[in-house]
C-alpha cells in the first residue's frame, strides 16, 4: 500500500512539471526560447521550470510531506489497525507500522487517534519506514519529568508493584522508585494496599547517567501537614485533652499522631496497672483521647498521658481494707529483694522476701512465687496518701519461735542441714524459720579449719548440740563436736609433757618441723631441737624418738623435741661423774686425816720417852 502511495505521487510530480513545460512553450517566443535555453539542463536530462512554479512546488511538497529525520519524534494518525499492527500516516512518503504490544496501556486505540512516533529509520532494507510509539513515549516522558522536577509541579502516577525498600511507579511511562519512607508521613505497614492505584507525586530526584526517577507522596503533604502543626503547637496547655491515632508502639511507649505533630505516651503513663508491653493496652492505627502532660520549650518533645483521663485508683480505694487484713492479689511483678501483688486495679503492695518465710536464711522470691500466681497475704503496713503497701505471707503460718525453747534446749542434741557458710562458721537450718550458727571453733576437737568448707558442704546433714538460746535476738548457738568425746582428754595423759614417742619428720617449715603423731595430734618441733647427736640436724622423713617438752589441752599445742633425748642422758653421765668424784674426794680427805693423827700420836710417845730418860 505504501509503495502505491509513493507511485502515486511520483507520477503526480512528473505530471505537474510536464504542465509547467508545455505552458512555457506556448507562452514564450520560439526565437528567445532558444536564446535562453540551458543546454546543460537539457543534457542532464532536466527541463527547465519556471521559479514561480518551483517555489509553489517546494510549498506544496512542505505542507504535506514531513521531514523523516532519524531518531526524531513526530505526531501520527492511526490510518488502519489489525490484529497485531496499527498502520500510521505520518505525512511521509510511506506510512510506518507499529506493534499493538507498544500500545498496551491504552487499549482503547482506534483509527483516527493521533499519537506520537519515533522515526527510527527512515527506510529499512524493504524500503518501510521503521517507527516506535515505545521511543517516543520514553523520549517525551523524560522531557515532562524533567520539566516537572525543574518546576516543582505534581504529577499523575500509576503504582504498578512493591519492590525492595519501596514501590515502582509509572510516571509517563516511565518506571520511577517510590521509597517507602517517602508515601506517607506515617511508618507504612502494608505496601500493597498501594499496589494498582493512581496517586499523585512529587519528582524530587534524577539521575541523568543512569535514568533513574525518584518520587514522593509524603512530599505533597507535609506542606499541609506543617501548617497544620504551627498550628496545633501554637494551641498545646498543660492538661488539654486531644484526639489522637496511634502511630506507633515500641517497648518504651507510644507514639501519638494529633494530626502532624507527635506526642508520646511512657509505657508507665498507658495504664495505672502494670504492664509488660503498650501492646497489651493499645493497637496500632487506633483512635483514643490523651491527656498533655508536658512539653518542652519548643514544644518538639511533647509528652502524653491516657491513664491520668481516669481516677487513680487509690483514690477509690475503699476504707474496708486494713492493717492485719488478709487480702488476695495477683503477682506481676517480681524483683530479689519481692514480688508486687496487684491487690485491686491499679493497687498494688509489696511483699518483701523476708516476709516470704519465717526463715533467716534470705533466698529470692522467684523461690517462692512466680508471675501471675494467685496469693493471699497479710496487710502488714497501709500508706494511702503515699500509696504504698506492704504484705506478708508468713504471717499465714505460727512463729516457730513461740515455742523454740521446748523444742530446742540448751544440750539437746538435733540434726539440720548446713545451709550457708561465712569466714567464722556454718548456718544450719533446724527447721523452717530456725537456724542456727556453729562456730568454726566448735566444729572439730582436733582439726585445725580454716575455712568451714574444709569440713561440711552445704545441703549435708549435720548433727549439733544446742549451746546458747536467745528467744528474744532469735538467735541459736550450736556446736557439732560436742556431739563427740573430746579426744584431747585421754591424749593428756599419753602426750604428758616428759613422755617418749617415736615419729617421722612430716613437714619442715621456718622456725622448725611437724610431727604427726596419730590422725590428731601434730607436735611442733623447734630449730633448736632437731639437732642430732653427731651435731647434725633432722630432715624430711628421718625417724628419731621424741620427748614432749609442752602439752595444752585447751590450745591443741604439742611441742616436741628430738634433742632432748641425748642431752637429758649427757647431763645423767655429768651428774654421775660429780657424784663419783665427790666420795673420791671424800674418802680421801679421811685417809690423810687418820695418817696426820698418827703421826702425832708417835711424836707425842716419842717426847715422853726421851723425859724418861
Amino acid at each position: 500500500m505504501a509503495e502505491e502511495k509513493a507511485s502515486v505521487e511520483v507520477e503526480e510530480t512528473t505530471e505537474a512539471v510536464q504542465e509547467v513545460k508545455e505552458e512555457v512553450q506556448t507562452q514564450q517566443d520560439p526565437k528567445e526560447y532558444l536564446e535562453n535555453f540551458d543546454w546543460e539542463k537539457y543534457e542532464e536530462g532536466i527541463e527547465r521550470v519556471d521559479d514561480t512554479k518551483l517555489k509553489e512546488f517546494e510549498a506544496l511538497v512542505e505542507e504535506n510531506f514531513v521531514d523523516t529525520a532519524d531518531e526524531e519524534v513526530v505526531q501520527g494518525k492511526v490510518v488502519h489497525m489489525t490484529d497485531r499492527e496499527a498502520i500510521i500516516d505520518i505525512n511521509a512518503k510511506s506510512e510506518g507500522v507499529i506493534s499493538l504490544n507498544e500500545f498496551r496501556y491504552n487499549p482503547d486505540l482506534k483509527v483516527g487517534d493521533k499519537v506520537e512516533v519515533l522515526i527510527d529509520i527512515r527506510e529499512d532494507k524493504t524500503g518501510q519506514l521503521v517507527l516506535s510509539h515505545r521511543k517516543a513515549r520514553t523520549i517525551m516522558a523524560w522531557d515532562r519529568v524533567n520539566a516537572a522536577h525543574d518546576k516543582e509541579e505534581i504529577v499523575q502516577g500509576f503504582v504498578k508493584c512493591r519492590t525492595k525498600g519501596g514501590m515502582i511507579v509509572d510516571v509517563f511511562g516511565i518506571e520511577a522508585f517510590l521509597p517507602g519512607s517517602q508515601i506517607d508521613v506515617k511508618p507504612i505497614r502494608d505496601y500493597d494496599q498501594y499496589v494498582g492505584k493512581t496517586m499523585e507525586f512529587k519528582v524530587v530526584k534524577i539521575n541523568h547517567e543512569f535514568k533513574n526517577v525518584v518520587v514522593s507522596h509524603k512530599a505533597l503533604i507535609e506542606a499541609d501537614i506543617e501548617e497544620q502543626k504551627k498550628e496545633i503547637i501554637g494551641q498545646l496547655e498543660k492538661g488539654q485533652v486531644l484526639e489522637g491515632i496511634v502511630k506507633n508502639v515500641t517497648s518504651y511507649g507510644v507514639f501519638i499522631d494529633l494530626g502532624g505533630v507527635d506526642g508520646l505516651i511512657h509505657i508507665t503513663d498507658l495504664s495505672w496497672s502494670r504492664i509488660n508491653h503498650p501492646n497489651e493496652v493499645v493497637e496500632l492505627d487506633q483512635k483514643m483521647n490523651v491527656v498533655i502532660l508536658d512539653f518542652d520549650d519548643n514544644k518538639s518533645r511533647i509528652q502524653l498521658g491516657l491513664k491520668q483521663l481516669e481516677k487513680h485508683p487509690w483514690d477509690a480505694l475503699g476504707d474496708e481494707i486494713k492493717i492485719g487484713d488478709k487480702v488476695k492479689g495477683k503477682v506481676v511483678v517480681i524483683a530479689d529483694y519481692g514480688a508486687f501483688i496487684e491487690v485491686a486495679e491499679g493497687v498494688e503492695g509489696l511483699i518483701h522476701v523476708s516476709e516470704m518465710s519465717w526463715s533467716t536464711h534470705l533466698r529470692s522470691a522467684q523461690d517462692f512465687v512466680k508471675v501471675g500466681d494467685e496469693v493471699e497475704a497479710v496487710v502488714l503496713t497501709l500508706d494511702r496518701e503515699d500509696r504504698k503497701m506492704s504484705l506478708g505471707i508468713k504471717q499465714l503460718t505460727p512463729d516457730p519461735w513461740t515455742d523454740i525453747t521446748s523444742k530446742y534446749p540448751v544440750g539437746s542434741r538435733h540434726k539440720g542441714i548446713v545451709r550457708n557458710f561465712t569466714n567464722f562458721g556454718v548456718f544450719v537450718e533446724m527447721e523452717e524459720g530456725i537456724d542456727g550458727l556453729i562456730y568454726i571453733s566448735d566444729l572439730s576437737w582436733t582439726k585445725k579449719i580454716k575455712h568451714p568448707s574444709e569440713f561440711v558442704a552445704v545441703g549435708d546433714n549435720l548433727e549439733v548440740e544446742v549451746l546458747e538460746l536467745d528467744v528474744e535476738g532469735r538467735k541459736l548457738s550450736l556446736g557439732h563436736k560436742q556431739t563427740t568425746e573430746n579426744p584431747w582428754d585421754k591424749y593428756a595423759a599419753e602426750f604428758a609433757e616428759g613422755t617418749v614417742h617415736k615419729a617421722a619428720i612430716f613437714e619442715v617449715v621456718d622456725k622448725g618441723a611437724t610431727v604427726n603423731f596419730n590422725e590428731d595430734i601434730v607436735g611442733f618441733v623447734p630449730s633448736r631441737h632437731m639437732e642430732k647427736e653427731d651435731g647434725k640436724k633432722l630432715g624430711k622423713g628421718e625417724e628419731v624418738e621424741f620427748k614432749i617438752i609442752e602439752f595444752n589441752k585447751d590450745f591443741k599445742r604439742v611441742v616436741a623435741s628430738h634433742t632432748a633425748i641425748f642431752r637429758e642422758q649427757e647431763e645423767r653421765n655429768v651428774s654421775t661423774a660429780k657424784r663419783k668424784a665427790a666420795v673420791a674426794a671424800e674418802e680421801a680427805k679421811t685417809t690423810l686425816g687418820d695418817a696426820n693423827s698418827q703421826l702425832q700420836a708417835l711424836k707425842e710417845k716419842m717426847e715422853a720417852d726421851t723425859k724418861k730418860k
